[in-house]
């Protein structure tokens, strides 16, 4: 079938997040998305959302997605070369920040359109199937006092899942330590915990707090140091027992590639919105494989799924539930797993009611 696409349709919307989130680089309290349509000559349309971190961004992020209607309409329904095109025509600005972000959600939107006009979901589309994927709990666990931790742990955990992601990242590192024994002591030995300091360390007191916390079986420390700086990573990784976690602030699978030459992690989370889309994802999964390393996912847990279905070495589903009030059938979590919907596409259906009640002004 030869399908073209016809428009776009660009929606901000600030979702009241179920439990803020307070992390060594800042707090977050709301999420800012932008809802995507993506519409054809055949009637069926691609939906995505993208996250835009800051309700300051909103506007300029629809203001893009919108500008490159231009050069989508028009143009058939493939989205790997539909990807490449536009990234060829960016070549001189080149695709970071915003432009990258409208990038990658319609790359994600075209690929549900490709799913739905064979009828089948994405992962099926990709060439795998609906499965069962294990899944984290990353909502919430800030950097609150530690019996407040634990308590909020407790309460993730009851909502059906078997591991949690604590933040960390305070002021003295030893109540870092306090907190995460707080929570182990409170959960007991079979959860798995896994830590977050969202690059708010210098390499150096990485180094002392990953000490600290090596006796404290913890899955993985994620991101302590700066994202980009894949000598201090690798020195983590090669120095510390604990498993050293990035990849979700790399942009593209060329950055991805040098991580991991680097030997900068022992585990690797691309996002689907700064890896480029489904695209983007498929290619760094592939070159993780070529390097024997996991890969988790880093939010949209609605997309992330599908592609870590496909993933030959898929390890865990990041979930949050951030998206969960505008969409129509919110993904379920069942004893510690997510399933990988069978809807055609990737499942998601606006449920239009609440993205009214949301919109942004």
């Amino acid at each position: 079938m030869n399908v073209c696409l016809t428009d776009i349709v660009a929606r901000p919307v600030l979702v009241p997040m179920r439990r803020p989130l307070t992390t060594g680089s800042g707090a977050v309290a709301i999420a800012p998305l932008v809802l995507i349509d993506l519409h054809t000559d055949a009637g069926i349309i691609g939906h995505a959302y993208v996250f835009a971190l800051t309700a300051l961004a909103l506007k300029p992020l629809v203001e893009t997605i919108l500008a490159l209607k231009a050069l989508v309409v028009g143009q058939r329904l493939a989205p790997v070369e539909l990807d490449a095109a536009l990234r060829r025509r960016f070549t001189l600005l080149g695709t970071p920040g915003l432009l990258g972000i409208a990038l990658a959600g319609l790359d994600m939107a075209a690929w549900d359109c490709l799913a739905k006009v064979h009828a089948v979901p994405l992962a099926v589309l990709l060439g795998g199937e609906c499965k069962r994927l294990n899944a984290y709990n990353s909502n919430g666990l800030g950097l609150m006092p530690p019996a407040q931790v634990a308590d909020e742990a407790e309460d993730l955990l009851a909502e059906g899942f078997g591991a949690v992601k604590i933040r960390l990242g305070r002021p003295r590192r030893e109540d870092d330590l306090v907190t995460v024994q707080a929570v182990r002591e409170r959960v007991g030995p079979d959860v798995s915990l896994m830590a977050d300091f969202n690059q708010c360390l210098t390499p150096a007191e990485a180094l002392l707090r990953g000490r600290l916390l090596d006796d404290s079986g913890l899955a993985w420390i994620e991101e302590p140091v700066r994202h980009d700086d894949y000598a201090g990573c690798a020195r983590l990784a090669r120095e510390l027992r604990t498993h050293i976690q990035i990849g979700e602030n790399l942009l593209g699978t060329m950055e991805f590639a040098q991580a991991l030459l680097a030997g900068a992690c022992d585990y690797v989370m691309p996002d689907v919105q700064r890896i480029g889309g489904v695209t983007g994802f498929l290619r760094a999964a592939a070159l993780a494989q070529a390097h024997g390393m996991e890969v988790s996912s880093h939010l949209f847990p609605e997309v992330s799924a599908h592609l870590l279905a496909v993933t030959p070495t898929c390890h865990w589903l990041e979930f949050v539930d951030w998206a969960a009030p505008v969409l129509a059938e919110p993904l379920e979590v069942i004893n510690g797993q997510v399933g990988v919907p069978s809807r055609p596409g990737n499942g998601m259906q606006w449920n239009e009611r609440a993205v009214a009640r949301f919109a942004a002004p």
